[in-house]
């Protein structure tokens, strides 16, 4: 399994060897830690789940901590496996999951420069937004009297026949915060002492958001 949780960092700008300028997006990977392994026998399926970002065990609920083995256990606190307090923890579907452990730590390492990866995340949220921003309408026309309907979406139904509106019809709405996955992305840079990793193009999120870097799925 190739996966890893980190957070968007921001966007710089790299040269190669023949001095070629790419945009990149450098993400703080890991390292994440494994916290269970599914099976088919126990399970009905196979996956490995993950953890990532260390924070205060008061922050966590008990059932969190129950689930990473940090709750008091007699006169002494046990830690299972030795897996810190993590915020998050995302799960991976794989058929390789009986050659990981539950504690494993993984890094940047598993990945290579010139590597193809999916990095999924959540995008920026825009609020409340009218159709021309939400979906790039052209508008209405700016002569022959209009005075409001520049950005107004248009007719949205006839009067007649069908007689109402059509569902997913592109209207006003919320914007952004949408779930998606930049696909087909390639390694530029991997520092594993940093634990950070640069892929060209950009990336769902702001900067410090959560995403998710696995291997490509059409790669």
């Amino acid at each position: 399994m190739k996966g890893l949780l980190g957070t968007k960092v921001g966007m710089a700008q790299v040269f190669d060897a023949s001095g070629e300028v790419a945009p990149v997006t450098i993400i703080q990977a890991g390292p994440c830690y494994v916290t269970q392994v599914k099976t088919e026998k126990a399970d009905g399926y196979t996956a490995v789940q993950i953890g990532f970002s260390e924070i205060a065990e008061k922050r966590l609920s008990k059932g969190r901590q129950g689930h990473l083995g940090l709750l008091k256990k007699g006169k002494g606190r046990k830690k299972a496996q030795n897996i810190p307090a993590l915020r998050y923890l995302r799960e991976f579907r794989t058929k390789d999951a009986a050659e990981h452990t539950v504690g494993q730590t993984l890094t940047v390492e598993q990945f290579e420069i010139g590597e193809r990866v999916d990095v999924s995340g959540k995008t920026k949220g825009k609020g409340f937004a009218g159709a021309v921003k939400r979906y790039g309408f052209g508008g209405g026309s700016k002569t022959h009297g209009q005075s409001d309907r520049w950005r107004a979406p248009g007719s949205i139904g006839g009067t007649s026949g069908t007689g109402h509106v059509f569902k997913g019809k592109r209207m006003p709405g919320r914007m952004g915060n949408d779930q998606f996955t930049a696909q087909n992305l390639e390694v530029i840079r991997v520092d594993a002492e940093r634990n950070l990793i640069a892929v060209k193009g950009p990336v769902p999120g702001a900067k410090g958001a959560l995403v998710v870097i696995r291997k490509a799925a059409k790669g």
